[in-house]
């Protein structure tokens, strides 16, 4: 990518943000009913899939190990995922929530698995990128 960029150009996103992007996505879509919409994992707020956010439960910037792994990412209001994960009670609802929903053992896994180093290549990304474009495709036709 060159350095200095003209005025009103935009930077092209790595195959890594595509990836975040796409699944964050897909996570929204996949937790739809049929109407669109779903539920907060933090608060429980009904939310349609293109107003909320797909939340990272273990956070994408401390841990490549997870970060483009379905079971991390789910549906979170934008109050719970923004301030609420830093500073209010949305992370803790959420670990109850992942806690109810895979057990404490994955859980526990999780947070014990989430300092590792998960080498990717550029053909991981684009096989990772294809996957989730094909999950979304069957998700945009489920919920028009």
């Amino acid at each position: 990518m060159e350095k200095s960029m003209r005025r009103g150009e935009v930077a092209k996103k790595t195959l890594r943000a595509q990836c975040l992007e796409k699944l964050q996505k897909l996570a929204r879509m996949k937790s739809a009913d049929d109407n669109g919409y779903c539920q907060c994992v933090s608060c429980g707020k009904s939310v349609h899939w293109k107003e909320c956010d797909g939340g990272h439960y273990i956070p994408k910037g401390s841990s490549s190990y997870w970060s483009l792994e379905e079971c991390n990412v789910w549906p979170q209001c934008k109050g719970c995922n923004g301030f609420g994960m830093r500073y209010g009670s949305a992370e803790s609802e959420y670990t109850l929530w992942m806690i109810d929903y895979f057990g404490r053992d994955f859980v526990d896994e999780m947070h014990r698995d989430k300092r590792k180093v998960k080498k990717m290549y550029a053909a991981d990304y684009r096989d990772l990128l294809d996957d989730f474009n094909e999950q979304i495709k069957f998700h945009e036709e489920r919920l028009k």
